[in-house]
């Protein structure tokens, strides 16, 4: 497997060899653009979308570097999550003294934790997860009313140090290893702060935008970026996204509560697979 972490020859990497390197390529761009539209829309409204998106990159791909495609990814993903995070500030009233220093410090520790796994294993990771997800699933559905009234429960310096917490603990959780990030900051912006679901997913929105900003900078440093691929996906990111936010808004916290549901058991299955049965 090629080396994920040593950097390569050019940060602007281009679509070429894989146009050289494999046929039906359209075909491919088509699932690509299937798969960008639906994480774009999943995304907008809870997270996870990455189970759809990255998945089918390393179908359509398997010879690839895997940093390659989770630049590439990343770089798609920034787009996506920006124009959702731009469609709940127009209608959502977001929590800015909780948005702001959230993002400041997943910006910082997603760089940190994007280091830390070229020098640690990530392994204790992988297990641990599938356990975390099911956790915060019961949790979830015991409280039938989790997450239903948005009542905000810290106010003045102690939110704003307890929104740096988690900016910190997931931007580097983020950085480290990744999956479930943006379910993690929902359920967190609803468990720590009193959020209901429509305004937890508003503010993780602000904070995923600066995960994947820490994370792009990062990849295009070490050139693991292909430009074309990404943008292209990138523009159906966008219209997924647009899409998934005015459902969300549309139908409020009780439909974003049960995607959240859905979205954590499939994760749940995913990551135990991963840990459990493929090692």
């Amino acid at each position: 497997m090629p080396d994920q972490h040593k950097p390569a020859q050019n940060f602007f990497r281009t679509i070429e060899p894989l146009l050289a390197e494999k046929d039906g390529i359209m075909v491919d761009f088509w699932v690509l653009g299937a798969a960008a539209f639906g994480a774009g829309l999943v995304d907008a409204v809870v997270g996870g979308g990455g189970l759809i998106q990255l998945p089918t990159m390393f179908t359509v791909f398997p010879n690839m570097a895997p940093a390659t495609l989770i630049g590439t990814n990343k770089l798609a993903s920034i787009f996506g999550t920006s124009v959702a995070a731009a469609s709940y500030a127009r209608r959502v009233a977001i929590a800015w003294t909780v948005a702001t220093p959230a993002a400041l410090a997943a910006l910082v520790f997603a760089f940190l934790g994007a280091y830390t796994v070229t020098k640690v294993s990530a392994d204790f990771m992988r297990l641990a997860l599938p356990i975390v997800l099911l956790a915060v699933a019961v949790y979830t559905f015991a409280k039938k009313d989790f997450g239903s009234v948005h009542a905000p429960i810290h106010s003045g310096a102690k939110e704003q140090s307890l929104a740096l917490v988690v900016g910190a603990a997931i931007g580097f959780y983020d950085g480290f290893f990744g999956p479930g990030t943006g379910s993690f900051l929902v359920f967190l912006f609803v468990r720590v702060f009193g959020f209901d679901f429509l305004g937890a997913s508003a503010v993780a929105k602000i904070v995923n935008v600066a995960c994947n900003f820490a994370a792009l900078v990062w990849f295009g440093y070490s050139g693991h970026l292909i430009w074309e691929l990404g943008l292209t996906m990138a523009v159906c990111q966008i219209a997924g996204s647009l899409i998934g936010s005015r459902m969300a808004m549309k139908h409020g916290s009780g439909f974003v509560r049960k995607l959240f549901l859905v979205v954590v058991s499939i994760l749940i299955v995913k990551t135990g697979h991963d840990a459990w049965l493929r090692w």
